[in-house]
C-alpha cells in the first residue's frame, strides 16, 4: 500500500476503534472497550507507517 492507502485506513482504524470504545463504556463491556483500544493503536501504527512511507518512498 501507499502512503495515502496507508493514512486512509488508519484514520477508519482510529475512528472505528473510537466508537467501538466509546460504546463499550456506554454499555459496561470491557472487551468492547479494549477491542476499540486496540483497533486505535493499529490505526495509529498504520499512520507512522505511513509517514515513513511518504518520508522514505513507497519501495520499504
Amino acid at each position: 500500500m501507499g502512503e495515502f492507502t496507508d493514512k486512509v485506513a488508519a484514520a477508519g482504524n482510529k475512528v472505528a476503534g473510537n466508537v467501538k470504545e466509546a460504546v463499550g463504556k456506554a454499555t459496561d463491556n470491557a472487551k468492547l472497550v479494549a477491542e476499540g483500544e486496540a483497533q486505535q493503536a493499529k490505526g495509529t501504527a498504520q499512520n507512522v507507517k505511513g509517514s515513513v512511507k511518504g518520508a522514505l518512498g513507497d519501495d520499504i
